[in-house]
């Protein structure tokens, strides 16, 4: 079977029908070890029966709509390939506005304090320690396998003696602790709210469902951010769709608060600044 009799076959067998052939190519191409200009170029190249074989195994396993990042071990974020497994939640595009406005507002070489509240994959604080050489970034999170993974990714990209890993529900482990800026993209998924079956049946529950509204992190995460940061220090939250009334509220004693839509016009990310006064 040469490449475009395989990829022809995967598409049709898919059951994602807007997305078939994008996967089925993203698939073949972690396969082959290749980039999509060569395979334009080889379509009559053949697959040798081992390719054949892990291919096969990769599209059943998409048609039971697992992932591709899942399948493939990785998905690029900030022009970073993260490793990803059903430990972590997949880092998403929308998730880089988060990691851009902060960038903006911080100089390139200050000696930033940093910290990531429900890190996941780490992609968050890798991206920042990557951007920033001088930032000292604290990740955490409430689960070991997820802790495991981001040290991983931070080794991988030659940040780990820059991004300190803890286990902590919030910034529980970090008290007392004083930081320059706090990211988080925590869980804002209500519990009635329905997903698409490849995340509710695949990613980790607990990196998306948030209690009955989706705002019980928020109530949590804004005051222990605000008893956490230095006079003058960047809060930077990922938020759902429709929840920006609801964090103007809970964040009506910081300063200069924003909101950064997404390439959809959709509000992504609330920004917040600690008072200098508080």
């Amino acid at each position: 079977m040469n490449c475009r009799q395989a990829l022809d076959r995967a598409t049709y067998l898919l059951p994602e029908r807007p997305t078939a052939r994008r996967d089925a190519e993203l698939l073949l191409l972690h396969v082959l070890g290749r980039d999509r200009a060569w395979l334009l170029a080889h379509s009559e190249a053949e697959l040798t029966p081992e390719q054949a074989q892990q291919y096969e195994s990769w599209i059943a396993r998409r048609a039971r709509h697992e992932p591709v990042q899942y399948i493939v071990g990785e998905q690029e974020f900030f022009g970073l390939a993260m490793r990803v497994t059903p430990a972590v939640l997949i880092p998403r595009p929308e998730t880089e506005h988060l990691v851009e406005a902060l960038l903006q507002r911080v100089p390139n070489d200050a000696p930033l304090r940093i910290c990531d509240v429900g890190t996941g994959s780490g992609a968050i604080a890798v991206a920042l320690a990557h951007a920033r050489p001088r930032a000292q970034v604290t990740a955490l999170d409430i689960s070991t396998p997820a802790l495991d993974i981001a040290r991983q990714n931070a080794e991988f990209h030659g940040v780990a003696e820059r991004v300190r890993f803890l286990e902590s529900d919030l910034l529980s482990a970090v008290h007392g602790e004083r930081f320059d800026a706090v990211v988080s993209n925590p869980p804002y998924v209500a519990e009635s709210e329905v997903l698409e079956t490849q995340v509710r049946d695949y990613e980790p529950h607990a990196a998306l469902y948030a209690g009955e509204t989706g705002l019980e992190v928020y109530r949590r995460l804004v005051p222990e951010a605000h008893e956490a940061l230095v006079p003058g220090g960047w809060l930077l939250l990922e938020i759902g769709h429709g929840q920006r009334e609801a964090l103007s509220e809970l964040l009506a004693e910081w300063d200069g608060v924003e909101f950064v839509d997404d390439l959809a016009g959709i509000p992504r990310v609330a920004i917040a600044r600690r008072r200098v006064s508080q």
